[in-house]
């Protein structure tokens, strides 16, 4: 038999729960192996900058280098060579070979002057700007996302405790019902409405730690965490004050740090840099040229070779071909900009709706509060009158659902305050400094 330390060390130890707040979870969805947008919209900067170098390739020297080898022979009279014996009778063969001819050459390209491909280059660092925007917008989408996820998971903890604690004061309320008829002052319909409650209460705590495990799923699945990952959330709802905003203020914020629409106004810019490129199509173009190498029938007999020289090219027509493209880029260029002004009149409703959001979620924590106070307080006389015999476990019973609205009510005002909070700093662009 084997001691008991072996079967010890051979039994698996359970993970710890992983320990989670806000901010841990907006950082872990926007690293760089986080949540999947975040991976695909850093692919697309990459691609975005492999795209600008192979513009910038047009403007940098053609450099190559070959060597051939080729054993030939040729039909002179095919090709057009006569060639008359000047000796009678002597026959000049029309086929030639088999020969040998070797040739090594490095070549080389360079433009000189070419407009429209320069700002084809400018555009495609334009669009790599946009690109890095596109990846901060990303990421405070995302911040977005898992925050509102964190939040319902947090809501969905409040409902547990909130959904435990009715079904300990039913628990209660039934003790002291059964208390109240055995002192015979009570009645058995009121044992059994105060067990009717606490069934329900029941019921409404297998539904909210349902609701608490799916919640916590949603969250794990905005994050990029595996699904099975078992966590622990460190935050709570509260009603933690705003700093003071006022409309003017948020919209210049937002105007200024929303990187959707630094991104949406640097693709504008280069709609526009990519039309005019296609316009200076039209203008010449000069490039330089040249070649130098050994060519011959074998190593010892190559002689060296070169060429040097510059061409210029004229556009004259192309079939309308170039006119159709310009005029398309014009088009892409002007609905760019109709899509900027509509995100600029977009982040003016996001920041006029989150601002009225906000201040109608902090009134209802306000009345909330008081509620819930009211609640707690109708509750507790409730019970004692009932203990005094001047009053029914009706009362009682009614007292407690008025208590266990307020404590839903409390839960709600709290998660759309909170939620108010994340639209209001998404709205002018700063999700992320907010968690940290």
């Amino acid at each position: 038999m084997r001691p008991v330390w072996v079967w010890l060390f051979c039994v698996p130890l359970a993970a710890a729960p992983v320990e989670l707040s806000l901010k841990r979870a907006v950082q872990l969805a926007t690293a760089p192996d986080g949540n999947t947008r975040v991976q695909l919209t850093s692919e697309a900067l990459k691609q975005t900058e492999s795209r600008r170098l192979q513009s910038r390739a047009s403007l940098l020297p053609d450099l190559s280098a070959a060597f051939t080898e080729q054993n030939l022979t040729r039909n002179l009279g095919a090709m057009g060579i006569r060639i008359t014996s000047p000796i009678p009778g002597l026959q000049i063969p029309r086929f030639v070979g088999p020969f040998t001819m070797l040739d090594a050459r490095v070549s080389a390209t360079q433009s000189v002057f070419d407009i429209s491909a320069y700002r084809r280059y400018q555009a495609a660092k334009m669009a790599v700007s946009a690109a890095r925007s596109d990846v901060r917008g990303t990421e405070e989408q995302v911040a977005a996302q898992v925050a509102r996820a964190y939040l319902a998971a947090v809501r969905a903890d409040a409902d547990v405790d909130v959904a435990l604690a009715n079904v300990a004061l039913s628990e209660a309320v039934v003790k002291q019902a059964e208390n109240q008829k055995t002192a015979g002052t009570g009645t058995g319909i009121e044992i059994t409405r105060a067990r009717v409650q606490l069934a329900n209460d029941r019921q409404r705590l297998l539904v909210a730690e349902n609701a608490r495990r799916s919640a916590v799923l949603q969250l794990l699945r905005a994050i990029g965490l595996g699904l099975g990952t078992d966590v622990v959330l460190t935050d709570r709802l509260t009603d933690a004050p705003v700093d003071p905003m006022t409309l003017e203020q948020a919209k210049v914020k937002a105007l200024e740090d929303r990187p959707d629409y630094q991104a949406q106004r640097e693709r504008e810019a280069t709609a526009r840099i990519s039309a005019s490129a296609v316009t200076l199509e039209r203008v010449p173009t000069l490039s330089a040229f040249g070649d130098y190498g050994e060519s011959g029938t074998g190593f010892n007999s190559s002689l060296p070779t070169r060429t040097v020289g510059i061409s210029v090219r004229i556009p004259v027509f192309d079939g309308g071909r170039r006119e159709a493209r310009r005029a398309e880029s014009a088009s892409q260029a002007r609905a760019e900009t109709v899509r900027t002004k509509d995100l600029r009149e977009q982040i003016e409703l996001d920041v006029r709706l989150a601002l009225d959001a906000l201040r109608s979620a902090g009134e209802q924590v306000k009345v909330a509060k008081d509620g819930l106070e009211l609640a707690e307080n109708e509750m507790t006389q409730a019970r004692r009158r009932y203990d005094a015999g001047v009053a029914v476990g009706l009362e009682v019973t009614d007292a407690q659902t008025r208590l266990a609205r307020a404590r839903d009510n409390q839960t709600t005002a709290l998660y759309n305050y909170n939620v108010a909070r994340i639209d209001l700093a998404q709205s002018v662009g700063a999700v992320k400094r907010m968690v940290e």
